[in-house]
C-alpha cells in the first residue's frame, strides 16, 4: 500500500457537483470516506448526498482556504474548474489529478499539441485566432468543424463547416473566441477507454466501449466495443500511453475515432467519463470507486466485466410532449429484468440535459442490445 494512503475517516474534497461528483460521493461513503462537495449550483445532486456542500464560486478564496484545510486530498468532476483554483489548493493540499494535466484537457489546441509532441494519433487541426487564420488554414481541412477551445462539451461550442465562408460566419458566431478548426473525418464509429491510474504508474483499464452520439451528445455505449482486438489493445496502450505522459492520478476517459481502420484520438476527459457508466453495473468495480482508490491511495481495484453491457443516456427531452411537462413512466423500463435504471434527481429536466440512464446486461450481447433499443423506444427516446 502507498505510504502516502488517504487514511479513514477521512474527508474528501470534490470539486464540481453533477451525477459524476454524485456517484464519487457514493463510491467514497462505501470506502469509509466523507465528502465535502463545492459547487456553485445550489442544486447541486452531488452536495445533496455529501456531508457538507460549499455553495460558492470556484474560485471562492474562502471557501477554497476551507476545503483545503479540512481535505485530505482534493478530485474534481468537471474539467472546466480553473486550473488557477487546482493550483491555488495543491500549495496546501494533494490536488489528482493535477492542475497541470487538467489543463491540458481544458484547452483543445494544448490537447492536441500534446498529442502531436507525444507522438498520438490525431486528425488535421488549425489554430483559428482571427478570420485571418481561416483564409490562411489548408484546403484539406474542409469540410470541418470549428470549435471554440475552451468550455465546449456535449456539441455545444462547434460548428460543422463546409467551406472558408462557413468557417467565418461560425467564427463570428462564436464572438470570435479563440477556435480550432478540425477536419471533418470519415469514422467508421467511435470508442472510448476509460482507465485508472495511481500515484505510483499502475494502470488498470475498463474494457472498451463502442459510442453512438446524436446532436453532439453521447446516446449509446455497448461494452465491449464490436471492434476487432487488435483496436482494443491499441486503444488501451494509447490511452495508458497519455495517462502516464500526463502523469495522472485518478480516472480519465480518452475518446478515438476510427476513420478508415485507424485509431485517431479524439480528446481526452480528465474525470469519470459518460461512456463509464455502464460500470456501475456490469463491472466488478465501477470507475467511481476506481477514482476513489485512485486519489486515496488504495490499490486499484478489478476493472473486469462480469456482463455484456448497453448503456443509453436519458436526457430531458422526453420530459415534453409537444408544450406539454410530464414526468416519463419509468414502469415502461421495470418491464425489462436485466435493466439497471440510473436517474439523477436534477431538480429539472430541460431539452438536452442529461437526467438519468439505464444499463441492460446480460450474457449475450446481441440480446442484451435488442433489449436496449426496446426500452429505448419504449421510454419515447427519439433517433
Amino acid at each position: 500500500m502507498s505510504k502516502h494512503t488517504t487514511q479513514r475517516p477521512a474527508i474528501l474534497g470534490m470539486l464540481g457537483g453533477g451525477q459524476l461528483g454524485r456517484y464519487f460521493v457514493t463510491a467514497a461513503h462505501e470506502l469509509g470516506y466523507q465528502v465535502w462537495v463545492l459547487d456553485p449550483d445550489a442544486h447541486s445532486i452531488a452536495g445533496q448526498i455529501a456531508e457538507r456542500h460549499l455553495h460558492a464560486a470556484y474560485d471562492d478564496r474562502a471557501a477554497l482556504d476551507e476545503m483545503a484545510r479540512e481535505c485530505s486530498v482534493i478530485t474534481t468532476e468537471f474539467e472546466n474548474v480553473p486550473a488557477e483554483t487546482l493550483d491555488y489548493l495543491a500549495k496546501s493540499v494533494p490536488v489528482r489529478p493535477a492542475a497541470a494535466a487538467v489543463s491540458v484537457c481544458q484547452n483543445r489546441l494544448s490537447e492536441k499539441g500534446f498529442l502531436r509532441d507525444n507522438g498520438l494519433p490525431h486528425g488535421p487541426y488549425a489554430a483559428v485566432h482571427s478570420e485571418a487564420d481561416i483564409a490562411a488554414a489548408g484546403a484539406d481541412l474542409f469540410p470541418g468543424i470549428l470549435k471554440v477551445v475552451r468550455f465546449g462539451y456535449d456539441g455545444k461550442g462547434q460548428a460543422v463547416v463546409e467551406d472558408r465562408e462557413a468557417a467565418v460566419a461560425a467564427f463570428r458566431n462564436f464572438k470570435g473566441e479563440t477556435c480550432i478548426l478540425e477536419k471533418k473525418l470519415t469514422l467508421d464509429y467511435e470508442i472510448s477507454v476509460v482507465l485508472a491510474r495511481d500515484e505510483e504508474g499502475n494502470t488498470r483499464c475498463f474494457p472498451v466501449s463502442e459510442n453512438i452520439h446524436r446532436r453532439g451528445i453521447l446516446d449509446i455505449s455497448i461494452a465491449p466495443a464490436r471492434a476487432a482486438q487488435c483496436i482494443r489493445d491499441s486503444a488501451m496502450e494509447y490511452a495508458e500511453h497519455i495517462a502516464a505522459k500526463l502523469g495522472y492520478i485518478g480516472t480519465l476517459g480518452v475518446e478515438f475515432f476510427v476513420s478508415h481502420g485507424q485509431l485517431v484520438v479524439n480528446e481526452m476527459a480528465p474525470r469519470p467519463h459518460n461512456s463509464g457508466h455502464y460500470t456501475l453495473d456490469a463491472c466488478v468495480t465501477s470507475q467511481f470507486e476506481q477514482q476513489a482508490r485512485a486519489v486515496c491511495g488504495l490499490p486499484l481495484a478489478e476493472p473486469r466485466a462480469h456482463s455484456a453491457s448497453v448503456m443509453v443516456n436519458i436526457l430531458g427531452d422526453i420530459w415534453f410532449d409537444g408544450d406539454t411537462y410530464r414526468e416519463p413512466d419509468w414502469n415502461l423500463l421495470h418491464q425489462y429484468p436485466n435493466l439497471k435504471l440510473h436517474l439523477y434527481g436534477k431538480h429539472e429536466a430541460r431539452k438536452g440535459r442529461k437526467m438519468g440512464h439505464f444499463t441492460v446486461i446480460g450474457e449475450d450481447p446481441a440480446k442484451v442490445l435488442e433489449a436496449a433499443m426496446a426500452a429505448r423506444a419504449a421510454i419515447g427516446i427519439a433517433d
